[in-house]
Order: C-alpha cells, then sequence, then structure tokens
C-alpha cells in the first residue's frame, strides 16, 4: 500500500517562495503520473501541476505557469512542487497523489484518476 506525506508547507508573505515535498513509502512513484492538487477553503480541490513517470508531460493549471515548477526523483522516491511569486490566492491544502495507471505518458487533470493521496500541507500566502 503505497502512503504518501507531504512536507515543507508554511506561512510566507505573497511575493515569496515556498517547496513542497511528497515522499512516498510502502511503493515506488517511478512508475506514476504525480500531480499536486489544491484545496482552499469552501472551494472543490483542483489540479495545480502534474509530472508523468519520465519527466516527459509536465502541466500546470493557467493560474501557476511560470511561477510554480514540479519535479521528481525517482531514485529518492520523492517529488516536489517549488513554488515562487506567491500569491494570497494561494492559500490551500497542497495534496500531492499518484495516479491509477502506471506507464500512463500524458498527465491528467482530474481528481478521479489518481489513486493514492497524501493528507495535505497547508500553505498560506500573507498579503
Amino acid at each position: 500500500q503505497v502512503q504518501l506525506v507531504e512536507s515543507g508547507g508554511g506561512l510566507v508573505q505573497a511575493g515569496g517562495s515556498l517547496r513542497v515535498s511528497c515522499e512516498a513509502s510502502g511503493g515506488t512513484l517511478s512508475r506514476y503520473v504525480m500531480g499536486w492538487f489544491r484545496q482552499a477553503p469552501g472551494k472543490e480541490r483542483e489540479f495545480v501541476a502534474g509530472i508523468n513517470y519520465a519527466g516527459g508531460d509536465i502541466r500546470y493549471t493557467n493560474a501557476v505557469k511560470g511561477r510554480f515548477t514540479i519535479s521528481r526523483d525517482n531514485a529518492e522516491n520523492t517529488v516536489s512542487l517549488q513554488m515562487n511569486s506567491l500569491k494570497p490566492e494561494d492559500t490551500a491544502v497542497y495534496y500531492c497523489a499518484a495516479d491509477s495507471a502506471a506507464f500512463r505518458w500524458f498527465v491528467m487533470s482530474q481528481t478521479d484518476e489518481y489513486h493514492y493521496w497524501g493528507r495535505g500541507t497547508q500553505v498560506t500566502v500573507s498579503s
């Protein structure tokens, strides 16, 4: 059973940077698309970024393009999200997730395409 644990959230001022990471245990992430999602209070969980197993397909939601960078280290079984130029509207709980299908090339943005989820880490951006 794969378990995902996020870390690195916190409080930062607008314009600042944070890096959130996700580590897997109980299995390898190297076969799967990995995604980052976020959920703000009163809103639905939304796709932020995703990277396929080989790093050959990377996608971002428009709101974070040019500011966020997703990366993965298959040897370390981790995936990270570097967040720069943070805005108050980026405030949310950030979740990492692993795709349900191995070796899928294209990153999917729908939550129901992801089978394993972490518990999330809070990111708060003050104005």
